[in-house]
């Protein structure tokens, strides 16, 4: 997933800390639960998208479900610049 930019801030989903939880079960169906950085971001749909269409192109993935999180985004979750 960290090929998936965050268009309006250009960090990856992953670096910003978007994703909080990922499930995988054995036959191969994910479970991606991302926060936005913004209350009422017009490009949730199009990250969720993008972050399933990642996830799917995983060898072993049968399905993905992503779910927009109703919790605030934290600055703090960011990876820094030395962890990217």
């Amino acid at each position: 997933m960290r090929p998936v930019i965050d268009p309006e801030i250009g960090l990856s989903v992953v670096d910003l800390g978007m994703i909080r939880q990922v499930r995988i079960d054995e036959a191969g169906r994910v479970e991606i639960g991302m926060v936005l950085t913004a209350p009422f971001c017009p490009l949730a749909g199009y990250l969720a998208e993008q972050v399933r269409q990642a996830a799917a192109s995983v060898p072993g993935v049968s399905e993905v479900e992503v779910q927009v999180l109703d919790e605030p985004w934290n600055p703090a979750w960011m990876v820094g610049p030395e962890e990217r």
